[in-house]
């Protein structure tokens, strides 16, 4: 958990997700059009992947991938992230992160 922690809070979002899930390619892609660009993290290319995943489970995430972090802080999985964008939250959520363009 440690480990998952310490990613979580290196960047302002952080989004870990695994190369294979479509789920997580979509989340990516939503926050990069919000104009976010998020540390990903493939935890299926990490020895400790398996250990991360429980410990995503653990931190309350109804699924393991994608799982966000904003501000170091567990947002969930795609089904938070998707209720907060239709809400249009999600984005007042994002603007201290959207990058200058």
């Amino acid at each position: 958990m440690e480990k998952v922690l310490g990613l979580a809070s290196d960047q302002g979002v952080v989004i870990f997700i695994k190369s294979t899930c479509c789920l997580c390619y979509t989340v990516k892609i939503l926050f990069q059009e919000i104009g976010v660009d998020p540390l990903v993290y493939e935890i299926d290319h990490d020895p400790e992947g398996r250990e991360m995943e429980k410990a995503l489970a653990k931190m309350g995430c109804s699924s393991p991938v994608p799982a966000v972090f904003i501000g170091g802080k567990l947002l969930g999985s795609t089904n938070e992230v998707m209720s907060l964008h239709l809400s249009g939250s999600l984005n007042q959520m994002l603007k201290p992160y959207q990058t200058q363009t």
